[in-house]
Protein backbone atom coordinates (compact mmCIF):
# COMPACT_ATOMS: atom_id res chain seq x y z
CA UNK A 1 0.00 0.00 0.00
CA UNK A 2 1.23 3.01 -1.10
CA UNK A 3 1.09 6.60 0.79
CA UNK A 4 -1.59 6.60 4.36
CA UNK A 5 -2.07 9.95 5.07
CA UNK A 6 -4.66 12.68 5.48
CA UNK A 7 -7.77 12.07 3.06
CA UNK A 8 -11.08 15.05 2.73
CA UNK A 9 -13.97 13.49 1.33
CA UNK A 10 -16.75 15.67 0.26
CA UNK A 11 -19.77 14.47 0.52
CA UNK A 12 -21.83 12.50 3.50
CA UNK A 13 -23.68 10.55 0.82
CA UNK A 14 -23.37 6.73 0.75
CA UNK A 15 -20.35 6.61 -1.80
CA UNK A 16 -18.80 9.76 1.05
CA UNK A 17 -19.27 7.76 3.56
CA UNK A 18 -18.29 3.78 1.96
CA UNK A 19 -14.95 5.78 0.36
CA UNK A 20 -14.20 7.28 3.80
CA UNK A 21 -14.73 3.61 5.33
CA UNK A 22 -12.40 2.19 3.23
CA UNK A 23 -9.72 4.31 3.42
CA UNK A 24 -9.69 4.23 7.36
CA UNK A 25 -9.77 0.45 7.10
CA UNK A 26 -6.37 1.07 4.84
CA UNK A 27 -5.21 2.99 8.21
CA UNK A 28 -5.70 6.57 6.12
CA UNK A 29 -6.84 9.50 8.52
CA UNK A 30 -9.93 11.00 6.98
CA UNK A 31 -12.66 13.60 7.74
CA UNK A 32 -15.86 13.61 5.80
CA UNK A 33 -17.28 17.30 4.74
CA UNK A 34 -21.63 17.30 4.16
CA UNK A 35 -22.93 20.30 3.48
CA UNK A 36 -26.58 18.85 4.55
CA UNK A 37 -27.12 19.28 8.54
CA UNK A 38 -27.50 15.60 8.12
CA UNK A 39 -25.71 12.41 6.23
CA UNK A 40 -27.10 11.09 3.19
CA UNK A 41 -27.11 13.07 0.45
CA UNK A 42 -29.78 11.78 -1.98
CA UNK A 43 -30.62 8.80 0.31
CA UNK A 44 -32.52 10.96 2.87
CA UNK A 45 -34.73 11.16 5.58
CA UNK A 46 -37.90 13.31 6.81
CA UNK A 47 -40.31 13.12 9.28
CA UNK A 48 -43.46 14.60 10.50
CA UNK A 49 -46.45 13.96 12.44
CA UNK A 50 -45.24 10.26 13.61
CA UNK A 51 -44.59 9.24 9.39
CA UNK A 52 -40.86 8.99 8.38
CA UNK A 53 -39.85 8.97 4.95
CA UNK A 54 -37.13 7.60 2.84
CA UNK A 55 -36.02 10.63 0.54
CA UNK A 56 -34.59 8.80 -2.37
CA UNK A 57 -33.73 5.37 -3.39
CA UNK A 58 -36.23 2.73 -2.19
CA UNK A 59 -35.45 -0.33 -4.01
CA UNK A 60 -32.79 -3.28 -2.51
CA UNK A 61 -31.17 -4.89 -5.44
CA UNK A 62 -27.73 -6.34 -6.19
CA UNK A 63 -27.57 -7.74 -2.79
CA UNK A 64 -24.15 -9.46 -3.36
CA UNK A 65 -22.46 -5.66 -3.84
CA UNK A 66 -23.81 -4.86 -0.86
CA UNK A 67 -21.96 -8.12 0.79
CA UNK A 68 -19.12 -7.69 -0.66
CA UNK A 69 -18.92 -4.28 0.32
CA UNK A 70 -19.44 -5.18 4.44
CA UNK A 71 -17.34 -8.28 3.96
CA UNK A 72 -14.70 -5.69 2.78
CA UNK A 73 -14.87 -4.26 6.48
CA UNK A 74 -15.45 -7.39 8.06
CA UNK A 75 -19.07 -7.62 8.18
CA UNK A 76 -22.04 -9.19 6.48
CA UNK A 77 -25.41 -7.23 4.86
CA UNK A 78 -27.13 -9.99 7.41
CA UNK A 79 -25.50 -8.64 10.35
CA UNK A 80 -25.88 -5.00 9.50
CA UNK A 81 -29.77 -5.18 8.03
CA UNK A 82 -32.90 -6.12 8.72
CA UNK A 83 -33.68 -7.09 5.27
CA UNK A 84 -37.18 -8.80 4.32
CA UNK A 85 -38.14 -9.82 0.48
CA UNK A 86 -40.93 -8.58 -0.84
CA UNK A 87 -43.64 -10.84 -2.43
CA UNK A 88 -44.65 -9.50 -4.65
CA UNK A 89 -41.96 -7.85 -5.87
CA UNK A 90 -44.24 -5.16 -7.35
CA UNK A 91 -47.63 -4.21 -8.91
CA UNK A 92 -48.16 -2.75 -12.17
CA UNK A 93 -51.25 -0.50 -13.76
CA UNK A 94 -51.86 -0.19 -17.08
CA UNK A 95 -53.70 3.29 -18.15
CA UNK A 96 -57.05 2.67 -17.99
CA UNK A 97 -59.62 3.28 -21.11
CA UNK A 98 -62.09 5.90 -20.27
CA UNK A 99 -65.05 4.02 -17.76
CA UNK A 100 -62.77 1.21 -17.49
CA UNK A 101 -60.80 -0.50 -14.43
CA UNK A 102 -56.74 0.01 -14.91
CA UNK A 103 -55.46 -3.91 -16.22
CA UNK A 104 -53.44 -4.82 -13.04
CA UNK A 105 -50.45 -6.72 -12.76
CA UNK A 106 -48.57 -8.32 -9.87
CA UNK A 107 -45.13 -9.55 -10.59
CA UNK A 108 -43.74 -11.98 -8.21
CA UNK A 109 -39.53 -12.72 -8.42
CA UNK A 110 -38.89 -16.31 -9.23
CA UNK A 111 -37.96 -17.60 -12.97
CA UNK A 112 -41.37 -19.98 -12.23
CA UNK A 113 -43.38 -17.07 -11.65
CA UNK A 114 -41.93 -15.06 -14.32
CA UNK A 115 -42.36 -17.58 -16.66
CA UNK A 116 -46.33 -18.48 -15.80
CA UNK A 117 -47.44 -14.87 -15.55
CA UNK A 118 -45.96 -13.85 -19.45
CA UNK A 119 -47.31 -17.16 -20.46
CA UNK A 120 -50.69 -16.31 -18.69
CA UNK A 121 -50.76 -13.15 -20.54
CA UNK A 122 -49.46 -13.95 -23.82
CA UNK A 123 -49.41 -17.74 -24.94
CA UNK A 124 -46.05 -18.34 -26.16
CA UNK A 125 -43.99 -15.85 -24.20
CA UNK A 126 -43.53 -17.56 -21.05
CA UNK A 127 -40.68 -19.74 -23.15
CA UNK A 128 -39.43 -16.69 -24.77
CA UNK A 129 -39.03 -14.93 -21.28
CA UNK A 130 -36.95 -17.59 -20.25
CA UNK A 131 -34.53 -17.15 -22.64
CA UNK A 132 -34.90 -13.68 -22.22
CA UNK A 133 -33.99 -13.64 -18.72
CA UNK A 134 -31.14 -16.64 -19.27
CA UNK A 135 -29.72 -14.07 -21.41
CA UNK A 136 -30.01 -11.02 -18.69
CA UNK A 137 -28.72 -13.36 -16.12
CA UNK A 138 -25.21 -14.30 -18.57
CA UNK A 139 -24.94 -10.31 -18.94
CA UNK A 140 -25.26 -9.42 -15.12
CA UNK A 141 -22.64 -11.83 -14.06
CA UNK A 142 -20.32 -10.81 -16.96
CA UNK A 143 -20.91 -7.43 -15.64
CA UNK A 144 -19.94 -7.66 -12.30
CA UNK A 145 -17.21 -9.82 -12.99
CA UNK A 146 -15.77 -7.63 -15.90
CA UNK A 147 -16.94 -4.55 -15.87
CA UNK A 148 -18.48 -2.95 -12.93
CA UNK A 149 -15.29 -3.17 -10.93
CA UNK A 150 -12.65 -1.73 -13.86
CA UNK A 151 -11.68 1.44 -13.71
CA UNK A 152 -10.47 1.10 -17.12
CA UNK A 153 -7.16 2.26 -16.16
CA UNK A 154 -5.45 -0.13 -18.96
CA UNK A 155 -6.93 -2.49 -21.32
CA UNK A 156 -6.67 -5.71 -19.90
CA UNK A 157 -10.52 -6.49 -19.58
CA UNK A 158 -10.99 -6.15 -23.10
CA UNK A 159 -8.38 -8.98 -24.11
CA UNK A 160 -10.25 -11.34 -21.77
CA UNK A 161 -10.97 -14.47 -23.50
CA UNK A 162 -14.34 -14.74 -21.60
CA UNK A 163 -15.52 -11.31 -23.08
CA UNK A 164 -14.04 -12.28 -26.86
CA UNK A 165 -15.74 -15.14 -26.64
CA UNK A 166 -19.47 -12.85 -26.21
CA UNK A 167 -17.66 -10.11 -28.66
CA UNK A 168 -20.17 -10.49 -31.11
CA UNK A 169 -23.29 -10.69 -28.83
CA UNK A 170 -21.91 -7.75 -26.88
CA UNK A 171 -21.63 -5.77 -29.49
CA UNK A 172 -25.63 -6.57 -30.94
CA UNK A 173 -26.44 -5.83 -27.53
CA UNK A 174 -24.78 -2.47 -27.16
CA UNK A 175 -25.94 -1.39 -31.14
CA UNK A 176 -30.02 -2.31 -30.14
CA UNK A 177 -32.02 -0.12 -27.58
CA UNK A 178 -34.06 -2.01 -24.75
CA UNK A 179 -36.96 -0.98 -26.01
CA UNK A 180 -36.71 -2.61 -29.12
CA UNK A 181 -35.20 -6.19 -27.50
CA UNK A 182 -38.24 -6.02 -24.79
CA UNK A 183 -40.66 -5.21 -28.42
CA UNK A 184 -38.45 -8.50 -29.74
CA UNK A 185 -39.52 -10.42 -26.43
CA UNK A 186 -43.42 -10.17 -26.40
CA UNK A 187 -46.35 -8.65 -28.17
CA UNK A 188 -48.08 -7.94 -24.74
CA UNK A 189 -47.82 -3.91 -23.89
CA UNK A 190 -47.59 -4.02 -20.17
CA UNK A 191 -45.00 -6.90 -20.55
CA UNK A 192 -43.09 -4.69 -23.28
CA UNK A 193 -43.07 -1.91 -20.35
CA UNK A 194 -42.09 -4.55 -16.97
CA UNK A 195 -39.21 -5.06 -19.34
CA UNK A 196 -38.12 -1.41 -20.48
CA UNK A 197 -39.09 0.64 -17.30
CA UNK A 198 -35.65 -0.59 -15.51
CA UNK A 199 -34.03 2.16 -17.85
CA UNK A 200 -35.68 4.50 -15.49
CA UNK A 201 -33.58 2.88 -13.03
CA UNK A 202 -30.49 3.64 -15.05
CA UNK A 203 -31.15 7.40 -15.60
CA UNK A 204 -31.87 6.95 -19.30
CA UNK A 205 -34.87 6.10 -21.62
CA UNK A 206 -35.59 2.74 -23.15
CA UNK A 207 -35.49 3.85 -26.61
CA UNK A 208 -31.81 5.08 -25.74
CA UNK A 209 -30.36 2.64 -23.20
CA UNK A 210 -28.94 -0.08 -24.51
CA UNK A 211 -30.09 -3.70 -25.00
CA UNK A 212 -26.95 -4.68 -22.23
CA UNK A 213 -29.38 -3.49 -19.31
CA UNK A 214 -31.69 -5.87 -20.43
CA UNK A 215 -29.84 -7.64 -17.34
CA UNK A 216 -31.74 -5.61 -14.79
CA UNK A 217 -34.76 -7.85 -15.38
CA UNK A 218 -32.44 -10.24 -14.30
CA UNK A 219 -32.40 -8.49 -10.52
CA UNK A 220 -36.02 -7.88 -9.90
CA UNK A 221 -37.47 -11.04 -12.11
CA UNK A 222 -35.07 -13.64 -11.41
CA UNK A 223 -33.31 -12.44 -8.13
CA UNK A 224 -35.88 -10.62 -6.42
CA UNK A 225 -36.37 -7.64 -3.79
CA UNK A 226 -35.45 -6.66 -0.92
CA UNK A 227 -36.52 -4.26 1.90
CA UNK A 228 -34.38 -2.79 4.93
CA UNK A 229 -36.65 -3.01 7.69
CA UNK A 230 -36.60 0.82 8.94
CA UNK A 231 -35.78 2.50 5.53
CA UNK A 232 -32.87 2.92 3.07
CA UNK A 233 -31.42 5.62 5.94
CA UNK A 234 -30.42 2.19 7.68
CA UNK A 235 -28.22 1.26 4.74
CA UNK A 236 -26.80 4.67 5.25
CA UNK A 237 -26.87 4.58 9.32
CA UNK A 238 -24.82 0.99 9.07
CA UNK A 239 -22.25 2.36 6.74
CA UNK A 240 -21.21 5.33 8.61
CA UNK A 241 -21.73 3.56 12.08
CA UNK A 242 -18.33 1.35 10.00
CA UNK A 243 -16.55 4.50 8.97
CA UNK A 244 -16.98 6.20 12.75
CA UNK A 245 -15.78 2.82 14.07
CA UNK A 246 -12.60 3.40 12.44
CA UNK A 247 -12.42 6.95 13.39
CA UNK A 248 -13.86 8.74 10.48
CA UNK A 249 -14.45 12.40 11.62
CA UNK A 250 -17.92 13.51 9.98
CA UNK A 251 -18.64 17.19 9.80
CA UNK A 252 -22.10 17.87 8.79
CA UNK A 253 -23.18 22.05 7.74
CA UNK A 254 -19.31 21.98 6.64
CA UNK A 255 -19.83 23.02 2.57
CA UNK A 256 -16.92 22.86 0.55
CA UNK A 257 -16.24 25.78 -1.54
CA UNK A 258 -12.91 24.79 -3.08
CA UNK A 259 -10.79 22.09 -3.85
CA UNK A 260 -7.16 23.41 -2.44
CA UNK A 261 -4.39 22.59 -4.95
CA UNK A 262 -0.48 23.08 -5.05
CA UNK A 263 1.80 22.38 -8.15
CA UNK A 264 -0.96 20.32 -9.56
CA UNK A 265 -1.80 18.30 -6.88
CA UNK A 266 -4.28 18.75 -4.29
CA UNK A 267 -3.80 19.88 -0.69
CA UNK A 268 -7.02 20.05 1.49
CA UNK A 269 -10.44 21.91 0.95
CA UNK A 270 -11.83 25.33 1.72
CA UNK A 271 -15.07 25.35 3.22
CA UNK A 272 -17.86 28.40 3.29
CA UNK A 273 -16.75 30.98 5.98
CA UNK A 274 -12.95 30.76 4.77
CA UNK A 275 -11.73 27.51 7.28
CA UNK A 276 -9.33 25.91 5.18
CA UNK A 277 -8.58 22.41 6.08
CA UNK A 278 -5.05 20.24 4.48
CA UNK A 279 -5.02 17.12 3.16
CA UNK A 280 -2.77 14.64 1.41
CA UNK A 281 -5.64 13.50 -0.67
CA UNK A 282 -9.38 14.85 -1.85
CA UNK A 283 -12.11 12.92 -2.58
CA UNK A 284 -15.10 14.25 -3.78
CA UNK A 285 -18.59 12.49 -4.19
CA UNK A 286 -20.37 15.24 -5.00
CA UNK A 287 -22.02 15.94 -8.43
CA UNK A 288 -18.83 15.72 -10.99
CA UNK A 289 -19.98 19.16 -12.24
CA UNK A 290 -19.99 21.19 -9.83
CA UNK A 291 -16.78 19.35 -8.36
CA UNK A 292 -15.80 20.05 -11.98
CA UNK A 293 -16.73 23.75 -12.62
CA UNK A 294 -17.29 25.48 -8.83
CA UNK A 295 -14.77 23.68 -6.90
CA UNK A 296 -11.48 23.98 -8.89
CA UNK A 297 -10.03 26.71 -11.78
CA UNK A 298 -10.34 26.69 -14.95
CA UNK A 299 -6.64 25.24 -15.60
CA UNK A 300 -7.49 22.26 -13.54
CA UNK A 301 -10.86 21.29 -14.91
CA UNK A 302 -10.62 17.53 -16.48
CA UNK A 303 -14.15 18.83 -17.67
CA UNK A 304 -15.04 22.29 -18.21
CA UNK A 305 -18.39 23.77 -18.72
CA UNK A 306 -18.09 23.45 -22.82
CA UNK A 307 -17.53 19.77 -22.29
CA UNK A 308 -21.14 19.18 -20.39
CA UNK A 309 -23.15 20.32 -23.54
CA UNK A 310 -21.99 16.78 -25.12
CA UNK A 311 -23.28 14.73 -21.82
CA UNK A 312 -26.76 13.76 -20.81
CA UNK A 313 -28.22 14.45 -17.44
CA UNK A 314 -30.61 11.60 -15.83
CA UNK A 315 -34.22 12.94 -15.47
CA UNK A 316 -35.73 15.10 -12.81
CA UNK A 317 -37.85 13.91 -10.30
CA UNK A 318 -41.06 15.40 -8.92
CA UNK A 319 -40.88 13.86 -5.93
CA UNK A 320 -44.33 13.46 -3.35
CA UNK A 321 -44.20 12.76 0.01
CA UNK A 322 -47.32 11.46 1.70
CA UNK A 323 -49.30 10.50 4.84
CA UNK A 324 -52.32 8.77 4.82
CA UNK A 325 -55.20 8.02 6.74
CA UNK A 326 -56.62 4.66 6.52
CA UNK A 327 -55.19 1.72 4.45
CA UNK A 328 -54.47 1.51 0.67
CA UNK A 329 -54.65 -2.11 -0.50
CA UNK A 330 -54.72 -1.19 -4.14
CA UNK A 331 -50.69 -0.57 -3.89
CA UNK A 332 -48.43 -2.96 -3.13
CA UNK A 333 -44.83 -1.97 -1.25
CA UNK A 334 -43.89 -0.82 -4.79
CA UNK A 335 -46.32 0.10 -7.28
CA UNK A 336 -45.77 1.50 -10.84
CA UNK A 337 -48.49 3.15 -13.39
CA UNK A 338 -47.41 3.09 -16.74
CA UNK A 339 -48.78 5.55 -19.19
CA UNK A 340 -50.36 4.02 -22.47
CA UNK A 341 -48.11 6.28 -24.88
CA UNK A 342 -44.87 4.69 -23.71
CA UNK A 343 -42.58 6.98 -26.42
CA UNK A 344 -44.49 10.48 -26.26
CA UNK A 345 -43.79 9.86 -22.28
CA UNK A 346 -40.19 9.89 -22.89
CA UNK A 347 -40.48 12.12 -25.36
CA UNK A 348 -41.83 14.74 -23.13
CA UNK A 349 -38.91 14.11 -20.45
CA UNK A 350 -35.76 13.83 -22.64
CA UNK A 351 -36.95 15.17 -26.00
CA UNK A 352 -36.64 18.90 -27.72
CA UNK A 353 -39.48 20.49 -26.43
CA UNK A 354 -39.72 18.93 -22.50
CA UNK A 355 -42.65 19.18 -20.48
CA UNK A 356 -43.91 16.88 -17.26
CA UNK A 357 -45.55 14.30 -18.97
CA UNK A 358 -49.76 14.07 -18.15
CA UNK A 359 -50.62 11.57 -17.81
CA UNK A 360 -47.52 9.94 -16.09
CA UNK A 361 -45.42 7.03 -16.07
CA UNK A 362 -44.83 7.15 -11.93
CA UNK A 363 -43.69 4.62 -9.70
CA UNK A 364 -45.41 4.75 -6.08
CA UNK A 365 -43.49 3.30 -2.63
CA UNK A 366 -45.48 2.25 -0.12
CA UNK A 367 -43.52 1.22 2.58
CA UNK A 368 -45.61 0.98 5.30
CA UNK A 369 -46.78 -2.54 3.64
CA UNK A 370 -43.95 -3.56 4.94
CA UNK A 371 -42.77 -1.76 7.68
CA UNK A 372 -44.82 -0.44 10.58
CA UNK A 373 -42.00 1.96 11.92
CA UNK A 374 -42.77 4.65 9.30
CA UNK A 375 -46.17 5.34 9.41
CA UNK A 376 -48.93 5.73 12.82
CA UNK A 377 -50.64 2.66 13.19
CA UNK A 378 -54.15 2.89 10.86
CA UNK A 379 -52.45 5.21 8.61
CA UNK A 380 -50.20 4.46 5.20
CA UNK A 381 -46.87 6.30 3.97
CA UNK A 382 -46.54 7.18 0.21
CA UNK A 383 -43.53 8.30 -1.27
CA UNK A 384 -44.24 8.84 -5.51
CA UNK A 385 -41.87 9.94 -8.03
CA UNK A 386 -42.64 10.83 -11.08
CA UNK A 387 -39.82 11.19 -13.75
CA UNK A 388 -40.12 14.75 -15.22
CA UNK A 389 -37.07 16.72 -17.29
CA UNK A 390 -33.94 17.84 -15.73
CA UNK A 391 -34.80 21.73 -15.43
CA UNK A 392 -34.52 23.41 -12.08
CA UNK A 393 -36.92 26.19 -13.64
CA UNK A 394 -39.86 23.37 -12.53
CA UNK A 395 -39.83 24.96 -9.90
CA UNK A 396 -38.90 23.74 -5.78
CA UNK A 397 -41.24 21.94 -4.23
CA UNK A 398 -42.64 22.94 -0.41
CA UNK A 399 -44.59 21.45 2.59
CA UNK A 400 -48.69 21.39 2.28
CA UNK A 401 -48.40 22.83 -0.93
CA UNK A 402 -46.35 25.54 -0.57
CA UNK A 403 -43.98 25.11 -3.39
CA UNK A 404 -43.91 26.66 -6.59
CA UNK A 405 -47.30 26.87 -8.28
CA UNK A 406 -46.23 24.30 -11.49
CA UNK A 407 -44.17 21.52 -9.09
CA UNK A 408 -47.67 21.43 -6.80
CA UNK A 409 -50.08 21.33 -9.85
CA UNK A 410 -48.25 18.86 -11.01
CA UNK A 411 -48.23 16.86 -7.83
CA UNK A 412 -52.47 17.09 -7.81
CA UNK A 413 -52.07 15.71 -11.03
CA UNK A 414 -50.16 12.30 -10.21
CA UNK A 415 -52.27 12.04 -6.99
CA UNK A 416 -55.25 11.93 -9.05
CA UNK A 417 -53.88 9.49 -11.13
CA UNK A 418 -52.70 7.32 -8.19
CA UNK A 419 -56.79 7.50 -7.45
CA UNK A 420 -58.35 7.10 -10.61
CA UNK A 421 -56.11 4.09 -11.77
CA UNK A 422 -56.07 2.34 -8.70
CA UNK A 423 -59.60 2.87 -7.75
CA UNK A 424 -58.71 5.28 -4.26
CA UNK A 425 -61.75 7.58 -5.30
CA UNK A 426 -60.95 9.49 -2.15
CA UNK A 427 -57.32 9.79 -2.14
CA UNK A 428 -56.61 13.44 -2.00
CA UNK A 429 -58.88 13.84 1.11
CA UNK A 430 -57.12 11.58 2.97
CA UNK A 431 -53.67 13.08 3.02
CA UNK A 432 -52.72 14.16 6.75
CA UNK A 433 -48.96 15.15 5.73
CA UNK A 434 -47.38 15.75 2.21
CA UNK A 435 -44.34 17.29 0.92
CA UNK A 436 -42.96 18.01 -2.42
CA UNK A 437 -39.81 17.65 -3.78
CA UNK A 438 -38.66 18.81 -7.10
CA UNK A 439 -36.19 19.49 -10.03
CA UNK A 440 -34.90 22.75 -7.85
CA UNK A 441 -34.36 21.78 -4.68
CA UNK A 442 -32.31 18.92 -6.41
CA UNK A 443 -29.85 21.53 -7.75
CA UNK A 444 -30.14 23.94 -4.33
CA UNK A 445 -29.32 20.86 -1.98
CA UNK A 446 -27.22 18.53 -3.78
CA UNK A 447 -25.43 21.19 -6.47
CA UNK A 448 -27.21 18.40 -9.09
CA UNK A 449 -26.71 19.25 -12.55
CA UNK A 450 -29.45 20.60 -14.43
CA UNK A 451 -31.54 19.14 -11.50
CA UNK A 452 -30.90 15.66 -12.46
CA UNK A 453 -32.35 13.07 -9.77
CA UNK A 454 -29.92 10.07 -10.09
CA UNK A 455 -26.80 11.37 -12.46
CA UNK A 456 -25.53 10.97 -15.68
CA UNK A 457 -27.93 8.93 -17.72
CA UNK A 458 -26.97 5.21 -18.74
CA UNK A 459 -26.88 5.88 -22.72
CA UNK A 460 -24.02 4.01 -24.48
CA UNK A 461 -21.95 7.15 -24.49
CA UNK A 462 -21.58 7.38 -21.27
CA UNK A 463 -21.71 3.54 -20.19
CA UNK A 464 -18.36 1.90 -19.23
CA UNK A 465 -15.43 3.11 -20.47
CA UNK A 466 -17.02 6.45 -21.90
CA UNK A 467 -18.15 7.02 -18.59
CA UNK A 468 -16.23 9.59 -16.40
CA UNK A 469 -13.49 7.77 -14.12
CA UNK A 470 -12.98 7.86 -10.44
CA UNK A 471 -9.64 10.13 -10.61
CA UNK A 472 -8.58 13.94 -12.37
CA UNK A 473 -6.67 14.01 -15.51
CA UNK A 474 -5.63 17.31 -14.14
CA UNK A 475 -5.04 17.07 -10.55
CA UNK A 476 -2.72 14.72 -8.83
CA UNK A 477 -4.69 13.00 -5.37
CA UNK A 478 -7.60 14.42 -6.31
CA UNK A 479 -10.44 11.08 -6.85
CA UNK A 480 -14.02 10.96 -7.18
CA UNK A 481 -16.91 8.59 -6.55
CA UNK A 482 -20.51 8.42 -6.84
CA UNK A 483 -23.49 8.40 -9.19
CA UNK A 484 -21.91 10.49 -11.99
CA UNK A 485 -18.95 8.33 -12.56
CA UNK A 486 -17.77 4.64 -13.20
CA UNK A 487 -19.44 2.38 -12.72
CA UNK A 488 -22.58 3.92 -12.57
CA UNK A 489 -26.33 5.17 -10.87
CA UNK A 490 -27.67 3.70 -7.61
CA UNK A 491 -26.31 2.42 -4.16
CA UNK A 492 -25.04 -0.14 -5.27
CA UNK A 493 -22.94 1.43 -7.79
CA UNK A 494 -21.87 3.95 -5.52
CA UNK A 495 -20.65 1.47 -3.46
CA UNK A 496 -18.19 0.28 -6.18
CA UNK A 497 -17.26 3.37 -7.14
CA UNK A 498 -15.95 3.56 -3.17
CA UNK A 499 -13.93 0.49 -3.98
CA UNK A 500 -12.38 1.89 -6.93
CA UNK A 501 -10.89 5.00 -5.52
CA UNK A 502 -9.55 3.31 -2.28
CA UNK A 503 -7.61 0.71 -4.92
CA UNK A 504 -6.87 3.70 -6.92
CA UNK A 505 -5.50 4.93 -3.82
CA UNK A 506 -3.65 1.68 -2.43
CA UNK A 507 -1.70 1.80 -6.10
CA UNK A 508 -0.54 5.20 -5.83
CA UNK A 509 -1.97 5.86 -9.23
CA UNK A 510 -3.72 9.21 -7.79
CA UNK A 511 -0.64 10.52 -7.27
CA UNK A 512 0.40 9.63 -10.81
CA UNK A 513 2.55 6.85 -9.75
Amino acid sequence: MTGRGTVAVIGGGIAGLATAALLAEDGHDVEVFEGLPTTGGRAGSWERDGFRFDTGPSWYLMPEVFDRFFALLGTSAAAELDLVTLDPAYRVYGEPDPGSPADRVDVVSGREAATALFESREPGAGARIDAYLDSAGDAYDLAVSKFLYDDYATLAAARDPALLRRLPRLLALLTEPLSRRAARTVRDPLLRQVLGYPAVFLGASPFRTPALYHLMSHLDLDDGVQYPQGGFTQVIAAVERLARARGVRIRTGAEVTAILTEGGRATGVRLAGGETVAADRVVSTADLHHTETALLPPALQSRPEKSWRKRTPSPGALLILLGIDGELPALTHHTLLFARDWKANFGAIFGRRPRIPDPASLYVCRPSATDASVAPAGAENLFVLVPVPADPSIGRGGVDGSGDPAVEAAADRAIAQIAAWTGTPDLAERIRVRRTIAPGDFEADFHAWRGNALGLAHTLAQSGPFRPRTFSRKVRGLSYAGQTVLPGIGLPMCLISAELVRDRIRAGEDLGS
